[in-house]
């Protein structure tokens, strides 16, 4: 069990600094692709190196669709929530002291917020993408749909869901990837955050139940 939080927590630091380093120091000249990319391509390494010892969940709405699909055990899912929020935690604080030493500030590390959306908007869009994405991570980890492309798979997922995640509530599906920067910068990021954990956890509940009715993902 060890081993397999510290995978999480690695896999989890590598999903937070890259991704949202990326969209903090380069975001203005990559771009909603660029950014998405960056969280997608370190999804996709994370499931090939840290993956081979916990399945690099990197978010509490995976573990728990996973244990709601009966993959993994309570305590297993406590341990794996534990351990991503201590490694999102290390890379938003990471990217913070790096940028401290910088003229840039430390006012923004790409903490997720929503203003040109209702707070129901906001609500839906974030427990829909997140469904999408848990719906393709137990369908490509599944028995029946298991490929050595899983990694490829989950991490254009989540590239093509920046294109509309970004523009409305900029893009969280992940609550612990919300949680850390809101921990430094407070504010709006602090305030709002109840949304950006209840609509991914709410997502991934919806997702776990059809992944297993509509595409028999547990069945052998």
């Amino acid at each position: 069990m060890f081993k397999k939080g510290l995978a999480e927590v690695l896999g989890t630091f590598f999903l937070v600094f890259i991704g949202t380093g990326t969209a903090v120091l380069v975001g203005d000249t990559v771009g909603v692709l660029g950014i998405g990319l960056a969280f997608g391509l370190s999804i996709m390494v994370s499931a090939n190196t840290v993956g081979t010892v916990s399945g690099a969940h990197l978010n509490p709405a995976v573990s728990l669709a996973m244990f709601i699909n009966k993959r993994m055990s309570l305590q297993e899912m406590l341990t794996y929530f534990a351990a991503q929020l201590v490694g999102a935690i290390l890379g938003s604080g990471l990217l913070r002291m790096l940028l401290s030493m910088t003229d840039l500030g430390t006012d923004n590390l790409a903490q997720t917020t929503y203003s040109d959306i209702s707070t129901a908007g906001a609500f839906i869009v974030e427990a829909l993408l997140t469904f999408i994405l848990v719906f393709v991570v137990l369908s490509v980890t599944s028995k029946k749909g298991e490929t050595s492309y899983n990694g490829l798979a989950i991490g254009l997922t989540l590239t093509m869901l920046h294109f509309i995640g970004v523009p409305l509530t900029g893009m969280s599906v992940n609550p612990v990837r919300s949680i850390s920067p809101a921990i430094f910068v407070g504010g709006d990021a602090m305030s709002q955050l109840w949304l950006y954990i209840l609509a991914p956890l709410v997502g991934g509940i919806i997702a776990a139940f059809v992944a297993k009715f509509l595409l028999n993902t547990e069945e052998n």
